[in-house]
């Protein structure tokens, strides 16, 4: 067997092919050699069988620390063989040799040691350079540079603002699902995640963003590309930019990134030094979070829908309800309402529930089979497990529907077009392809549209390039139903408190527990590394209270891992701002408007802060509150909460609920209040009925941090109102601004007979 010298090698995963290079170096009873691949370089050594089978093990740490063992065959030219992945289970190999008889070592390929500093040159992105720098007027004037890193897919863009305009300082964001490196929507819509630039240049800032890499970030490669790599790159070249456009200096860098981009930015600052000064991570959630978060509202929306006990459960919670959301529930309702509740997601949360599903759960859902494939049969066998639990009956809801692929249509998100669909829901279905490349394949649905289906990008993705027309395909909700509660069985270290109510008196399991914990392998694929609070520079945490994706106790949680790992200087390091009703993303609906408030103005406030915090020393102030049971409390009071939003107190007739003659008047009486620091009012709005218009405007007179409003309204129609008064503060009171404008609101209930 004549192995000595260069193979190229592909490995199939289920991400998609991965090349390699295979260095085969030396040929004894063993061989000695060297990996080069997205997994990582290593050398290698292994044995010969008297086959002529070569065996040997290589220790990747990329994208997560894994043992693969290799075994494989050379015929002439030719290589195959197999590969064992660890908990990704197995692949096969296919290759050729592209040089023969070598036995000189190939030069070791540069890799990146230790968190990445301004002096660290990363070997793959280390020369930038522009193919476009021109002047645009829009949406303000600014200059533009576009370019890259040679030899990669990486792409960035700079906005530089006016010198007259420029304050030493750069504005960055960053999100997961970036795909092109020019400000602006990504592919889902995700408002609060896409930057400003008329924002950012009336900050003094220049803006920069890149596409995390494109597709040097797919499959198997460094999860530090897509992290942080990328844009530490980007922000390093940038500082040169703006040195010859504004002179010698040295700018001050801000990174900030919500939901999937919080990871992002947390892995920024744990993984780097220097490059950035602060950070502002928002909507942000625990290494634990996926996909917990997501299951366990799916579990509930099941059970509570059943009887639609959902409509009572909102009124009781509701202003002027009766403040116990349990009254109507039989023991099963209970039980499913309170480890949601215990969970952290937040009662108010539920007012959508008419239209609420499943959420980005379909992002994160094709980890589970991949990682876990043995847990579906468990589910429906094993004592412990809601499916084999004959009180539950979920036998009844399975099901499956037989059809087929007419096309598929290539899109960000590939889809296929289906012959026919069942006349039922099948959302977080599996499509089981039962003939073509692709036969024996389980892929998780992600999105409906009629009788297209699309799929999330960390689906399989060598099954969903393997879909044709023609291909039978199957229906099936068994993996749907089993993953509902999956967060049962996923308990992680004590410090998770919305897991106690999974741990028995003496700290064990309540539930069978999967070998493999998700959360932290989505996390650290998403954040380079698995959060751990080593932060640099300095850092502004925003939640929402409201936000049922993110759960506020997951930003406590991440405080005290950064107090754990900085000790007594954590508090010039970390600041916490919680937003009263305020959910995931921005309101986009009337209905939502009139019961959260957009908070945009939030996280321009905050950027700003920070930047006052690095550049002046002074620290933004916290918001005050507690963590009970998963839910975090915060005081009533603007001065006893402090933060940054306003305090609204409003009351009809006296209370927070008014029973009147349909045609009677009713009389509102506010309190606005500003915690300290805030900057004053500008802006109050009413919206008597609800409707999420707001078109009653209070006259406020100028720099006024604590307000008394009163009102009348009549009702005119008999029914059930919920009449808001939206408050809008502004740091510099500045009436004119669209910028740093922080809303809160207050609701009461008019029942009008």
């Amino acid at each position: 067997m004549d192995a000595l010298g260069t193979w190229d090698v592909t490995m199939t995963t289920p991400v998609g092919p991965q090349r390699m290079q295979l260095h085969i170096l030396t040929v004894d009873t063993g061989f000695t050699g060297r990996i080069e691949s997205p997994m990582g370089n290593h050398d290698i050594s292994g044995s010969i069988g008297a086959d002529g089978t070569l065996s040997w093990e290589m220790k990747a740490a990329k994208p997560m620390p894994i043992t693969v063992r290799f075994k494989a065959r050379i015929d002439g030219d030719r290589f195959s063989g197999s590969a064992k992945l660890g908990i990704f289970g197995s692949s096969t190999l296919s290759g050729e040799r592209l040089a023969a008889g070598t036995a000189t070592p190939p030069p070791a390929t540069a890799e990146l040691d230790g968190p990445l500093t301004e002096d660290t040159v990363d070997p793959t992105y280390r020369e930038a350079y522009i193919d476009v720098d021109e002047w645009r007027d829009l949406p303000a004037p600014h200059r533009y540079v576009h370019g890259g890193f040679a030899g990669t897919d990486a792409r960035f863009s700079f906005y530089f603002p006016p010198q007259a305009q420029y304050r030493k300082r750069f504005f960055h964001n960053t999100y997961p699902l970036a795909v092109h490196e020019d400000v602006g929507p990504f592919p889902i819509a995700f408002d609060v995640a896409t930057g400003d630039l008329g924002f950012t240049f009336d900050s003094g800032a220049y803006y920069v963003q890149t596409n995390l890499g494109g597709k040097d970030r797919a499959g198997m490669a460094d999860p530090a590309i897509a992290a942080y790599r990328v844009n530490a790159a980007a922000a390093k070249f940038s500082r040169q930019v703006a040195r010859e456009m504004y002179g010698e200096h040295r700018p001050w860098g801000y990174l900030f990134g919500g939901s999937g981009g919080s990871y992002q930015t947390i892995g920024s600052a744990e993984n780097t030094r220097g490059i950035w000064d602060g950070f502002m991570p928002f909507v942000m959630a625990t290494p634990n979070a996926i996909p917990s978060m997501f299951t366990i509202r799916m579990h509930a929306l099941r059970v509570l829908r059943e009887r639609n006990v959902l409509p009572a459960i909102m009124d009781a919670i509701d202003p002027g309800g009766s403040g116990d959301p349990h009254a109507t529930l039989n023991a099963r309702e209970s039980a499913a309402l309170t480890e949601a509740t215990r969970m952290g997601f937040p009662p108010r949360g539920w007012w959508a529930h008419e239209t609420l599903g499943s959420g980005y759960f379909s992002e994160v859902a094709p980890l589970v089979p991949m990682l876990d494939p043995t847990y579906i049969d468990d589910f429906w066998t094993k004592p412990g497990y809601l499916g084999s639990d004959p009180d539950e009956g979920l036998d009844r809801l399975r099901f499956t529907f037989d059809t087929t692929v007419v096309r598929t249509i290539d899109a960000f998100h590939k889809k296929a077009e289906l012959a026919a669909v069942p006349e039922r829901d099948f959302a977080d279905a599996h499509l089981v392809v039962l003939s073509g490349a692709a036969a024996g394949k389980s892929i998780p649905i992600a999105w409906i549209d009629g009788r297209i289906v699309s799929f999330a990008l960390a689906s399989d993705q060598t099954a969903v390039a393997a879909l044709a027309a023609g291909d039978r395909v199957r229906i099936d909700n068994r993996w749907a139903l089993a993953l509902q509660t999956y967060h049962r069985h996923q308990l992680p270290s004590a410090d998770y408190c919305g897991w106690d109510q999974f741990r028995t008196a003496d700290g064990t399991p309540r539930y069978p527990q999967r070998e493999v914990l998700i959360g932290p392998l989505g996390a650290s694929g998403t954040a380079g590394a698995v959060p751990e609070g080593r932060i640099s520079g300095k850092m502004l945490v925003v939640e929402c209270l409201m936000d049922i994706d993110a759960l506020a106790w997951q930003a406590d949680w991440y405080r005290n891992k950064v107090r754990a790992a900085l000790g007594a200087d954590y508090e010039n390091r970390f600041a916490l701002w919680f937003v009263d009703h305020a959910q995931h993303d921005n309101p986009q609906t009337p209905a939502a408007r009139g019961r959260t408030v957009n908070f945009s103005g939030v996280l321009q406030q905050g950027l700003r802060d920070l930047a006052a915090w690095v550049e002046q020393g002074r620290r933004p102030h916290d918001t005050r509150y507690q963590v009970e049971d998963a839910q975090v409390q915060v005081p009533a009071g603007a001065r006893d909460r402090g933060g940054i939003q306003p305090v609204v107190d409003l009351r009809v007739n006296g209370g927070v609920r008014a029973e009147i003659a349909a045609g009677v008047s009713v009389n509102f009486e506010a309190v606005i209040e500003l915690p300290p620091d805030a900057g004053s009012l500008v802006a109050a709005e009413w919206d008597f009925e609800g409707a999420g218009t707001f078109p009653v405007t209070a006259e406020i007179a100028p720099g006024q941090s604590r307000l008394k409003l009163s009102a009348s309204h009549r009702y005119a129609r008999p029914g059930t109102y919920f009449a808001v008064l939206r408050a809008t503060s502004q740091r510099e009171g500045n009436t004119q601004t669209t910028y740093g404008r922080i809303q809160n609101l207050a609701r009461v209930r008019v029942v009008a007979n």
